[in-house]
């Protein structure tokens, strides 16, 4: 039984459809509060949260990191200690989440990652190029600090306490590798598990579903893990 408070957050970008679906799977009274961070949409992603629950804030800024930290500073102001990251596309299935939570709420880790790559994903759901990307700042990672990763997905949980001690910098595509990096810096106890990644519910992906912004996605996890390894030779 987990006793600690738990916020789900999902940034999200023109996702009203995947963003009913989604709220919808969620198990009830997992997570005190489900919020939902509104980077810029001109659909109605905030209201369709809104009626269905969801604690909506507000981010017009584009930016995936930006989306990130703002739900991330609101679980904080709520009174959560643990936070839920999950993509608000729909590709990443609730049926995950007490697998997810489990290793940090019985204390065998730090910083929880989902894999998308292993046997209980969906077949193409991960398109080539974002798996070259991903296998190639995975390898990095693991040559630099000894973490052994499969994938750099976006469904993780992490205390509360140990994401604000990182100071997050990184307001891009660049987030999520920044995370992993400062927590293998910081001998953070990191566990990567598979989960159940799916297609997108709804939509076109504005990053893996197109050559460009897999590309742009590719520099920034490739410079961020790049631009942190040099800094931590610097000052060591």
């Amino acid at each position: 039984m987990v006793t600690e408070k738990v916020a789900i957050v999902i940034p999200a970008l023109n996702e009203e459809a995947a963003i009913h679906q989604l709220l919808a799977e969620l198990p009830q009274d997992f997570a005190q509060w489900v919020i939902v961070v509104d980077n810029g949409s001109t659909d109605a992603t905030a209201t369709v949260a809104q009626r269905s629950g969801a604690v909506v804030a507000s981010e017009p800024m584009h930016g995936y990191g930006r989306a990130c930290l703002k739900g991330f500073k609101t679980a904080c102001s709520l009174g959560a200690e643990i936070v839920i990251f999950m993509d608000g596309d729909g590709s990443d299935d609730p049926i995950d989440l007490p697998m997810m939570l489990r290793p940090i709420s019985e204390g065998r880790a730090d910083f929880v990652i989902g894999s998308r790559v292993g046997e209980l994903a969906e077949r193409g759901a991960v398109p080539a190029q974002a798996r070259l990307g991903n296998w190639l700042v995975s390898c990095m990672i693991r040559l630099l600090y000894g973490v052994r990763l499969q994938d750099i997905g976006s469904f993780r949980v992490v205390r509360c306490s140990l994401l604000e001690t990182i100071e997050m910098r990184e307001m891009t595509y660049g987030w999520p590798v920044e995370m992993l990096v400062k927590a293998a810096r910081a001998h953070y106890r990191i566990v990567e598990l598979p989960v159940h990644y799916r297609h997108r519910s709804h939509g076109r992906s504005k990053v893996a579903g197109t050559i460009t912004g897999s590309m742009k996605a590719a520099y920034y996890m490739l410079s961020t893990t790049l631009r942190y390894t040099v800094a931590r030779r610097i000052h060591a």
